[in-house]
Protein backbone atom coordinates (compact mmCIF):
# COMPACT_ATOMS: atom_id res chain seq x y z
CA UNK A 1 0.00 0.00 0.00
CA UNK A 2 0.69 3.31 -0.82
CA UNK A 3 2.36 5.72 2.29
CA UNK A 4 -1.00 6.99 4.12
CA UNK A 5 0.77 10.88 4.19
CA UNK A 6 0.96 10.77 0.40
CA UNK A 7 -2.74 8.78 -0.47
CA UNK A 8 -4.62 11.52 2.05
CA UNK A 9 -3.12 13.99 0.27
CA UNK A 10 -3.75 12.55 -3.11
CA UNK A 11 -7.43 11.95 -1.87
CA UNK A 12 -8.28 14.87 -0.17
CA UNK A 13 -6.09 17.95 -1.30
CA UNK A 14 -6.94 20.69 -3.33
CA UNK A 15 -5.50 21.24 -6.45
CA UNK A 16 -4.55 19.60 -9.96
CA UNK A 17 -2.50 16.88 -11.42
CA UNK A 18 0.48 18.79 -14.33
CA UNK A 19 0.84 16.06 -16.68
CA UNK A 20 4.28 16.46 -17.87
CA UNK A 21 4.92 13.24 -19.51
CA UNK A 22 5.31 14.10 -22.88
CA UNK A 23 6.90 10.69 -24.38
CA UNK A 24 9.54 10.38 -27.36
CA UNK A 25 6.31 10.68 -30.20
CA UNK A 26 5.36 13.85 -28.83
CA UNK A 27 8.18 15.92 -27.60
CA UNK A 28 8.91 16.99 -31.04
CA UNK A 29 5.14 19.11 -31.20
CA UNK A 30 5.97 19.84 -27.56
CA UNK A 31 9.21 21.43 -28.07
CA UNK A 32 7.99 23.09 -31.10
CA UNK A 33 5.16 24.33 -29.17
CA UNK A 34 8.07 25.64 -26.92
CA UNK A 35 9.83 27.62 -29.40
CA UNK A 36 12.45 24.76 -30.04
CA UNK A 37 11.80 23.74 -33.42
CA UNK A 38 13.99 20.48 -34.89
CA UNK A 39 16.61 22.50 -36.44
CA UNK A 40 17.92 23.01 -33.38
CA UNK A 41 18.64 19.30 -31.92
CA UNK A 42 20.19 16.53 -33.31
CA UNK A 43 19.33 12.97 -32.51
CA UNK A 44 16.90 11.30 -29.77
CA UNK A 45 19.70 12.34 -26.90
CA UNK A 46 19.57 16.03 -27.24
CA UNK A 47 15.76 16.08 -27.75
CA UNK A 48 15.23 14.41 -25.03
CA UNK A 49 17.75 16.96 -22.63
CA UNK A 50 15.89 19.75 -24.44
CA UNK A 51 12.20 18.47 -22.91
CA UNK A 52 13.87 17.76 -19.40
CA UNK A 53 15.64 21.32 -19.31
CA UNK A 54 11.93 22.49 -20.17
CA UNK A 55 10.44 20.45 -17.20
CA UNK A 56 12.79 21.27 -14.91
CA UNK A 57 12.08 25.03 -15.81
CA UNK A 58 8.61 24.50 -14.70
CA UNK A 59 9.14 22.36 -11.77
CA UNK A 60 11.77 24.34 -10.33
CA UNK A 61 9.25 27.54 -11.09
CA UNK A 62 8.53 29.53 -7.62
CA UNK A 63 4.62 29.48 -9.44
CA UNK A 64 4.58 25.59 -9.00
CA UNK A 65 3.98 24.50 -5.62
CA UNK A 66 2.11 22.09 -3.90
CA UNK A 67 -0.75 25.20 -2.81
CA UNK A 68 -1.88 24.32 -6.27
CA UNK A 69 -0.31 21.44 -7.45
CA UNK A 70 -1.31 18.16 -6.38
CA UNK A 71 0.76 15.51 -8.61
CA UNK A 72 2.89 15.52 -11.47
CA UNK A 73 3.18 12.19 -14.01
CA UNK A 74 6.37 11.71 -15.69
CA UNK A 75 7.87 9.92 -18.95
CA UNK A 76 9.72 6.78 -18.04
CA UNK A 77 12.99 8.30 -18.91
CA UNK A 78 13.01 11.48 -16.23
CA UNK A 79 13.33 8.64 -13.47
CA UNK A 80 16.73 8.60 -14.99
CA UNK A 81 17.18 12.55 -14.85
CA UNK A 82 17.95 14.67 -11.80
CA UNK A 83 16.67 18.20 -10.38
CA UNK A 84 19.59 20.20 -8.38
CA UNK A 85 21.64 17.32 -7.97
CA UNK A 86 18.31 15.00 -6.63
CA UNK A 87 16.52 12.27 -8.59
CA UNK A 88 13.34 13.95 -9.99
CA UNK A 89 10.55 11.97 -7.67
CA UNK A 90 13.00 13.15 -4.55
CA UNK A 91 12.39 16.54 -5.74
CA UNK A 92 9.08 16.54 -6.30
CA UNK A 93 8.38 15.46 -3.20
CA UNK A 94 10.98 15.99 -0.59
CA UNK A 95 11.21 19.53 -2.21
CA UNK A 96 8.01 20.41 -3.60
CA UNK A 97 5.74 18.13 -1.44
CA UNK A 98 4.02 17.37 -5.16
CA UNK A 99 3.24 13.90 -5.83
CA UNK A 100 5.21 11.89 -8.34
CA UNK A 101 3.35 10.07 -10.76
CA UNK A 102 4.94 7.57 -13.84
CA UNK A 103 3.05 6.82 -17.07
CA UNK A 104 4.17 3.36 -17.95
CA UNK A 105 2.03 2.77 -20.97
CA UNK A 106 3.91 2.35 -24.03
CA UNK A 107 1.44 3.76 -26.77
CA UNK A 108 -1.85 2.18 -28.53
CA UNK A 109 -2.47 -1.23 -30.53
CA UNK A 110 -4.36 -0.41 -33.87
CA UNK A 111 -7.83 0.04 -33.58
CA UNK A 112 -10.67 -2.37 -33.32
CA UNK A 113 -13.65 -2.74 -32.15
CA UNK A 114 -13.50 1.57 -32.06
CA UNK A 115 -11.00 1.86 -29.51
CA UNK A 116 -7.73 1.49 -29.22
CA UNK A 117 -6.44 -1.03 -26.19
CA UNK A 118 -3.04 -0.36 -25.00
CA UNK A 119 0.43 -2.04 -26.56
CA UNK A 120 1.73 -4.80 -23.85
CA UNK A 121 4.11 -3.32 -21.67
CA UNK A 122 7.12 -5.06 -21.58
CA UNK A 123 8.93 -6.30 -17.98
CA UNK A 124 5.88 -4.03 -16.16
CA UNK A 125 6.45 -5.67 -13.12
CA UNK A 126 10.52 -4.72 -13.24
CA UNK A 127 9.57 -1.67 -14.25
CA UNK A 128 6.53 -1.00 -10.94
CA UNK A 129 9.57 -2.58 -8.72
CA UNK A 130 11.96 0.38 -10.04
CA UNK A 131 9.44 3.12 -10.23
CA UNK A 132 8.28 2.54 -6.47
CA UNK A 133 12.14 2.33 -4.96
CA UNK A 134 12.86 5.07 -6.79
CA UNK A 135 9.40 7.06 -4.29
CA UNK A 136 6.89 7.24 -7.17
CA UNK A 137 3.73 7.07 -5.80
CA UNK A 138 1.41 6.11 -8.77
CA UNK A 139 0.89 5.36 -12.44
CA UNK A 140 -1.27 6.49 -15.45
CA UNK A 141 -1.94 4.33 -18.30
CA UNK A 142 -3.95 5.78 -20.85
CA UNK A 143 -6.08 3.53 -23.88
CA UNK A 144 -8.43 5.37 -26.06
CA UNK A 145 -12.16 4.85 -26.94
CA UNK A 146 -13.25 6.32 -30.49
CA UNK A 147 -17.16 5.52 -30.45
CA UNK A 148 -19.92 3.69 -28.33
CA UNK A 149 -19.28 0.28 -29.01
CA UNK A 150 -19.54 -2.05 -25.54
CA UNK A 151 -17.43 -4.63 -26.82
CA UNK A 152 -14.21 -2.34 -27.58
CA UNK A 153 -15.19 -0.35 -24.20
CA UNK A 154 -15.82 -3.68 -22.37
CA UNK A 155 -11.84 -5.14 -24.05
CA UNK A 156 -10.64 -1.38 -22.40
CA UNK A 157 -11.70 -1.38 -19.30
CA UNK A 158 -10.96 -5.04 -18.40
CA UNK A 159 -7.73 -4.27 -19.89
CA UNK A 160 -6.96 -1.15 -17.63
CA UNK A 161 -8.20 -3.21 -14.66
CA UNK A 162 -5.70 -6.15 -15.26
CA UNK A 163 -2.44 -3.68 -15.32
CA UNK A 164 -3.97 -1.96 -12.34
CA UNK A 165 -3.81 -5.11 -10.58
CA UNK A 166 0.31 -5.30 -10.88
CA UNK A 167 0.48 -1.64 -10.18
CA UNK A 168 -1.61 -2.33 -6.51
CA UNK A 169 0.66 -5.18 -6.77
CA UNK A 170 3.44 -2.77 -6.31
CA UNK A 171 2.01 -0.72 -3.80
CA UNK A 172 1.71 2.05 -6.12
CA UNK A 173 -1.65 3.61 -7.05
CA UNK A 174 -2.99 3.10 -10.38
CA UNK A 175 -4.58 5.58 -13.11
CA UNK A 176 -6.90 4.03 -15.19
CA UNK A 177 -7.00 6.45 -18.49
CA UNK A 178 -9.46 5.28 -20.65
CA UNK A 179 -9.78 8.86 -22.89
CA UNK A 180 -13.33 9.62 -24.53
CA UNK A 181 -12.66 11.10 -27.92
CA UNK A 182 -14.17 14.67 -27.73
CA UNK A 183 -15.11 14.52 -31.23
CA UNK A 184 -17.03 11.34 -31.58
CA UNK A 185 -20.52 12.43 -32.23
CA UNK A 186 -22.11 9.58 -29.85
CA UNK A 187 -19.29 10.63 -26.79
CA UNK A 188 -22.32 11.14 -24.09
CA UNK A 189 -23.79 7.20 -25.55
CA UNK A 190 -20.21 5.93 -25.27
CA UNK A 191 -19.16 7.59 -21.39
CA UNK A 192 -22.46 6.22 -20.28
CA UNK A 193 -21.38 2.81 -21.51
CA UNK A 194 -17.56 3.16 -20.17
CA UNK A 195 -19.00 4.26 -16.64
CA UNK A 196 -21.53 1.57 -16.06
CA UNK A 197 -18.48 -0.94 -17.13
CA UNK A 198 -15.99 0.96 -14.91
CA UNK A 199 -18.51 0.97 -12.18
CA UNK A 200 -18.99 -2.92 -12.38
CA UNK A 201 -15.10 -4.12 -12.42
CA UNK A 202 -14.21 -1.94 -9.17
CA UNK A 203 -16.59 -4.10 -7.56
CA UNK A 204 -13.31 -6.56 -8.50
CA UNK A 205 -10.91 -4.33 -6.57
CA UNK A 206 -9.63 -5.57 -3.23
CA UNK A 207 -11.46 -3.61 -0.33
CA UNK A 208 -8.46 -2.26 0.58
CA UNK A 209 -7.13 -1.11 -2.84
CA UNK A 210 -7.56 2.13 -4.38
CA UNK A 211 -7.41 3.14 -7.90
CA UNK A 212 -7.71 6.67 -9.20
CA UNK A 213 -9.75 7.24 -13.02
CA UNK A 214 -8.94 9.75 -15.74
CA UNK A 215 -11.49 10.67 -17.74
CA UNK A 216 -12.24 13.33 -20.78
CA UNK A 217 -14.49 16.04 -19.31
CA UNK A 218 -18.00 14.38 -19.83
CA UNK A 219 -20.78 15.53 -22.59
CA UNK A 220 -23.33 15.98 -19.07
CA UNK A 221 -22.19 18.18 -16.43
CA UNK A 222 -21.35 16.18 -13.05
CA UNK A 223 -21.89 12.67 -15.15
CA UNK A 224 -19.04 10.96 -12.98
CA UNK A 225 -20.31 12.19 -10.20
CA UNK A 226 -20.84 8.28 -8.43
CA UNK A 227 -17.43 7.37 -9.85
CA UNK A 228 -15.85 9.93 -7.68
CA UNK A 229 -17.92 8.81 -4.73
CA UNK A 230 -17.47 5.60 -4.91
CA UNK A 231 -14.63 3.82 -2.15
CA UNK A 232 -12.84 2.06 -4.45
CA UNK A 233 -11.77 5.59 -6.17
CA UNK A 234 -9.36 7.77 -4.72
CA UNK A 235 -9.77 10.43 -7.64
CA UNK A 236 -11.12 11.09 -10.73
CA UNK A 237 -9.21 13.56 -12.56
CA UNK A 238 -9.62 14.91 -16.20
CA UNK A 239 -7.60 15.78 -18.98
CA UNK A 240 -8.39 18.61 -21.38
CA UNK A 241 -8.41 15.88 -24.20
CA UNK A 242 -7.83 18.74 -27.47
CA UNK A 243 -9.94 21.29 -25.31
CA UNK A 244 -8.41 24.88 -25.68
CA UNK A 245 -7.36 25.65 -21.87
CA UNK A 246 -10.26 28.19 -20.94
CA UNK A 247 -12.76 26.04 -22.82
CA UNK A 248 -11.43 22.86 -20.56
CA UNK A 249 -11.56 25.26 -17.45
CA UNK A 250 -15.22 26.07 -17.97
CA UNK A 251 -16.06 22.91 -18.17
CA UNK A 252 -14.01 21.28 -15.69
CA UNK A 253 -15.89 23.84 -13.46
CA UNK A 254 -19.31 22.82 -13.96
CA UNK A 255 -18.35 19.24 -12.79
CA UNK A 256 -17.86 18.94 -8.67
CA UNK A 257 -15.10 17.17 -7.59
CA UNK A 258 -13.52 16.39 -10.56
CA UNK A 259 -9.53 18.20 -10.81
CA UNK A 260 -7.90 18.58 -13.90
CA UNK A 261 -4.65 16.54 -15.00
CA UNK A 262 -3.92 18.63 -17.87
CA UNK A 263 -0.29 18.38 -20.30
CA UNK A 264 -0.93 21.08 -23.54
CA UNK A 265 -3.45 22.99 -21.33
CA UNK A 266 -1.12 23.71 -18.66
CA UNK A 267 1.95 24.22 -21.15
CA UNK A 268 0.32 26.28 -23.75
CA UNK A 269 2.20 30.29 -23.81
CA UNK A 270 5.69 28.60 -22.13
CA UNK A 271 8.52 28.87 -24.77
CA UNK A 272 12.11 28.60 -24.36
CA UNK A 273 12.64 32.84 -25.37
CA UNK A 274 10.74 34.15 -22.32
CA UNK A 275 12.69 35.44 -19.64
CA UNK A 276 12.22 34.10 -16.12
CA UNK A 277 9.65 36.84 -15.06
CA UNK A 278 7.66 35.92 -18.32
CA UNK A 279 7.88 32.37 -17.85
CA UNK A 280 6.96 32.46 -14.57
CA UNK A 281 3.86 34.99 -14.85
CA UNK A 282 3.03 32.91 -17.80
CA UNK A 283 2.71 29.34 -15.67
CA UNK A 284 1.35 31.18 -12.77
CA UNK A 285 -1.69 32.80 -14.49
CA UNK A 286 -1.99 29.53 -16.74
CA UNK A 287 -1.83 27.13 -13.16
CA UNK A 288 -4.48 29.89 -10.73
CA UNK A 289 -7.01 29.23 -13.86
CA UNK A 290 -6.59 25.46 -13.82
CA UNK A 291 -6.56 25.08 -9.89
CA UNK A 292 -9.75 27.33 -10.04
CA UNK A 293 -11.59 25.43 -12.16
CA UNK A 294 -10.69 21.90 -10.44
CA UNK A 295 -11.66 23.01 -6.75
CA UNK A 296 -14.94 25.03 -7.89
Amino acid sequence: MPDNTQLNRFETGQGFIAALDQSGGSTPKALALYGVDESQYSGEAEMFDLIHAARTRVITSPAFTSDRVLGAILFEGTLDREIDGRSVTDYLWNAKGILPFLKIDKGLDAERDDVQVMREIPELDALLARAAQQGVFGTKERSFIKAANAAGIELIVTQQFRIADHVLAAGLVPILEPEVDITAPDKAEAEGLLKAELLRQLEGVPVDAKVAVKVSIPTVDDFYADLIAHPKVARVVALSGGYGRDEANERLARNHGLIASFSRALLDGLTAQQSPEEFDATLDASIEAIYRASIA
